[in-house]
Parts: structure tokens; C-alpha cells; sequence
């Protein structure tokens, strides 16, 4: 399930990625060989500086195909206009993973956003701060050979399937943007509340196209699962920003709650608005919705 808010830490016996025991990789001294070295090429990364490639393996490419495959028979059908889009302003390959360098100059040019590499999980406060300065941090390993539908924390298919077409978007690249200013001087308190907005919307975001109900959220556009089942699975809730802020959500889960909202303009011009007038910091702030 993805996630923007978690911490990476080094592990023990030598490695520099710690994974849980039930980590579909926790046993195969391979694969987290594999992550240790991706994970390091991203800790020597100099940023503004080309991003290296990472060393990807046969059995890593044919993962990225066996997802890409699962997905791309989805999003026709479930993923929002726009979006579709998007992807093909930044198409991404089928059969190989696409190295973060050859998206960089594409983004950088259409909304001045590129993507740096992150060696592990950080806290959500730093995730949404870089934003801030139009940087996206993104993971590049990828999720284990044993459950190719499956991830326990972001992986590359997740940044770059689920983030890095949006990212072409001036206005969805502003409100990334505007949301990372707000992180800076955010509380402890407002930050959750920018985190729920971030998650409910960037990361799990619906929007209503000609009556029908779309995936616009990255969480969404890279789950096979979740992409299949959001409009069964989730109980919907109306379009309420203050409502959508207030919302806890649990990351390691099939999300219960979403939220619709009116069309993908009202979606960015909403939550713009939401920001840029300060109803992050709450009831309190004396700020008014659109």
C-alpha cells in the first residue's frame, strides 16, 4: 500500500534497508543485496545533479511488465480523462523501468518539478516540504518477484506510474508545490491536517467525469487492486475539504473512506483555494472556502 509518511532507518547485519519479517524480500539475501545498493547510490546522490541510473536486473524489468500490464488494462476504463492524458505527454515503457534521468528533462521543462532519488522512507513533513521547492523524492527500487501486485512501502512503479505524469500538469505541480510552502511552517496539528488533504486527494483522489466515477489519485493509478474495486470497496463521502482534512487514514490498508470530487477542476481549484487561504491551520484561521 502506498505511503508518503514513514521513516527510513538502516538495518542490521550489514544492510542499509531494514525489512519487516513479513516483507515478501525479508529471506532473499539477493533482493535486499539489491536494495542496500540502490539505496546507497541515492545516499552519494548530489542534488542538482544528474540523477544516476540504477542498476535494474532482468527479473526487476519483468516485474515493472507484469504490473504495467495489470494496469494498463485498468486505466481506459477507471482513470479520469486528464490523466490519461498526461500519460502521454510523459509515456512511460512497457516492458523496461524508466530511469528517473530520462522523466527529469520532460517535468522540469513543462512545470519546473524533477525527480530526485531517496535512499529509504522519510517522514511525511520532509516528503511534502521538498515538494515545496518542486522536488519530488522518489524511491527506485522496486517490489518483490514473489507478489508483483503487491508492495508494502512505495516503490518505483508507485512514483513513476502513480506521480510522474501528473507532475507534467502546471496546475497539479502547483498545488504539489503550494502544499510543500504550507509544510514549512505548519504545526504538529496542521500538518495532519495538510497530510489528509495530501492523502485524500493527490494520493487517493476520485473525480465524477460525465456521472461516472474516475481514479485520479496515485495511490489509485498504481494498485491493480485498489484501481479494480475503489467504487465497491470504499464507502464515498461528499466533497467537504474541512470534512476531508479532519480525516484519519491508515496506509497499510485497502482505503475505507474516499472522496468525489465534482470534476478534476474542482479538484485543483478547491484544494488551491483550500490552501492558499489557510484553512489548514483550522476552524480557527478566520479564512473562508471559495
Amino acid at each position: 500500500m502506498p505511503d508518503f509518511g514513514f521513516t527510513f532507518h538502516a538495518g542490521g547485519h550489514g544492510d542499509l534497508v531494514a525489512l519487516d519479517p513479513d516483507h515478501p524480500g525479508f529471506r532473499d539475501r539477493t533482493y535486499r543485496d539489491r536494495r542496500n545498493t540502490i539505496a546507497q547510490q541515492a545516499l552519494d546522490y548530489q542534488p542538482g545533479t544528474r540523477v544516476p541510473d540504477a542498476p535494474y536486473s532482468d527479473e526487476e524489468h519483468a516485474v515493472w511488465r507484469t504490473v504495467w500490464r495489470s494496469l494498463s488494462e485498468l486505466h481506459p476504463q477507471r482513470v479520469c480523462a486528464e490523466v490519461l492524458e498526461l500519460q502521454r505527454v510523459l509515456p512511460l515503457p512497457l516492458d523496461e523501468i524508466p530511469q528517473l534521468a530520462t522523466l527529469n528533462p520532460t517535468l522540469y521543462a513543462a512545470s519546473g518539478f524533477r525527480l530526485e532519488p531517496v535512499a529509504g522512507l522519510v517522514s511525511a513533513r520532509t516528503f511534502v516540504r521538498y515538494l515545496g521547492r518542486r522536488v519530488f523524492l522518489s524511491t527506485q527500487y522496486i517490489r518483490h518477484h514473489s507478489r508483483p501486485l503487491y508492495t508494502p512501502e512505495p516503490d518505483v512503479v508507485h512514483e513513476l506510474v502513480g506521480h510522474a505524469a501528473t507532475l507534467v500538469h502546471p496546475g497539479i505541480a502547483e498545488l504539489n508545490r503550494i502544499l510543500g510552502e504550507a509544510a514549512d511552517v505548519a504545526s504538529e496539528a496542521e500538518m495532519k491536517r495538510l497530510e489528509s488533504m495530501y492523502w485524500y486527494t493527490l494520493e487517493f483522489g476520485l473525480v465524477r467525469e460525465r456521472g461516472a466515477l474516475k481514479a485520479f489519485g496515485a495511490g489509485l493509478l498504481s494498485s491493480a487492486g485498489e484501481l479494480a474495486a475503489y467504487d465497491t470497496h470504499a464507502e464515498l463521502r461528499p466533497w467537504d475539504l474541512d470534512a476531508i482534512a479532519a480525516t484519519p487514514y491508515d496506509p497499510t490498508r485497502y482505503q475505507d473512506v474516499l472522496f468525489a470530487a465534482p470534476s478534476f477542476t474542482h479538484l485543483l481549484v478547491d484544494v488551491c483555494t483550500w490552501v492558499r487561504a489557510g484553512r489548514w491551520r483550522g476552524a480557527d484561521s478566520g479564512s473562508t472556502e471559495r
